[in-house]
């Protein structure tokens, strides 16, 4: 495993220098679940939760998420976003809530924090809009698939989780 690079020579916790790297493209796309009961599932899908369009307003908490990652998480970069799109998909079994968030800037820095932090507040806003009918609901499966850009280049995660051979880390041109 490579060094950790938000700690300095003496273990001290820095944000990392990128003003010599390179701005490309970068990519990150991310995904959880939030699991619940099935007649949940069916006040989101029919419209009828109490607090309104669930599906609507986890998407722009998703937005703001990404926004505002450099905010909630200590060290990380504030970066110009230049897309962030949010799929919000309804599964029948077990029920849930997929959301699945592909944010994307130009930069030295990578997006991956803020495709998770944009996949945990679409989830927690699913989670705080259902509560009062579910309050067993459980965020789940968090987890990276892809990012692009930058000296590492490509990985995917491969179907259980961890990285994907075929698509081990290529450098950028």
């Amino acid at each position: 495993m490579s060094t950790l690079t938000h700690f300095d020579a003496q273990g001290q916790a820095h944000m990392v220098d990128v003003s010599a790297k390179a701005a490309t493209l970068r990519v990150a796309v991310a995904e959880g679940r939030i699991r619940m009961r099935s007649e949940t599932l069916a006040l989101i899908r029919d419209g009828h939760a109490g607090k309104g369009d669930v599906l609507g307003v986890a998407r722009i908490a998703a937005i703001q998420g990404a926004k505002r990652t450099a905010d909630l998480i200590p060290l990380c970069h504030p970066l110009p976003l230049s897309k962030v799109a949010v799929e919000l998909t309804l599964e029948a079994h077990p029920p849930a809530v997929r959301c699945r968030v592909t944010a994307q800037t130009v930069g030295p820095t990578g997006v991956e924090m803020e495709a998770l932090t944009a996949v945990q507040v679409g989830l927690l806003t699913v989670y705080d809009m259902c509560k009062a009918a579910d309050r067993g609901m459980t965020i789940t499966d968090v987890r990276l698939l892809e990012k692009q850009g930058g000296k590492s280049g490509h990985w995917r995660a491969d179907e259980d989780g961890g990285a994907n051979p075929a698509s081990a880390p290529t450098p950028a041109a």
